[in-house]
């Protein structure tokens, strides 16, 4: 994710997730990019689309999935933009119907929620319309599928950090901060001269 959190404790973890966390304990596995990753992005989306309906502002293909070229845990990284992600009854029971499974609760981060999807292994962030985190993961998206040297740079991390043993995935995410944060450096600047 494009503003990640230092590592947390597992404490820390188990205060925002709903259910039960389960140590991972083993290193990331990384695939290369699949082309049937925009299809499987666009099968959920129409999901999603068909239970929320104009409830769903906005829906958008984030993370590595959504990047061409670019190695990926096999997760679809969805951004799923609503009135207000705090007021989780306007969205909560049609996703829960649908067979999605609300496992992150993060008020104190964007009133982030995530939920993971029925069929297809997917992660659906949850925004409100107009957040800033919003706007920098759609903004880190956009700058390395223009900058293939930013999602070389990008995957050659993932690939030296993946090959470490985490004992929870969101380590492993937390632990690309640095370089995630040196790219946006490059992505925010461009975006600030452009205007």
């Amino acid at each position: 994710m494009p503003s990640p959190k230092i590592e947390r404790s597992d404490a820390e973890l188990a205060q925002v997730t709903v259910g039960e966390r389960v140590p991972h304990n083993s290193t990331i596995f990384l695939q290369e990019y699949d082309p049937q990753w925009p299809r499987l992005y666009a099968a959920e989306r129409q999901r999603i689309q068909a239970a929320l309906g104009a409830g769903a502002r906005q829906i958008e293909h984030v993370g590595s999935t959504s990047v061409p070229g670019l190695c990926a845990k096999p997760i679809i990284d969805m951004l799923l933009l609503v009135a207000d992600s705090a007021d989780e009854s306007a969205y909560l029971p049609a996703m829960q119907k649908a067979g999605y499974t609300l496992r992150i609760r993060e008020p104190d981060w964007y009133q982030h929620r995530m939920f993971k999807g029925p069929g297809t292994d997917c992660n659906i962030h949850v925004f409100t319309v107009g957040s800033e985190e919003a706007q920098r993961m759609l903004l880190f998206r956009d700058w390395l599928r223009a900058h293939p040297e930013d999602r070389d740079l990008y995957a050659a991390a993932k690939r030296r950090l993946a090959a470490r043993v985490w004992r929870h995935v969101q380590h492993y995410a937390d632990a690309k901060t640095a370089v995630v944060q040196q790219i946006m450096q490059r992505a925010l600047a461009s975006a600030g001269s452009a205007r």
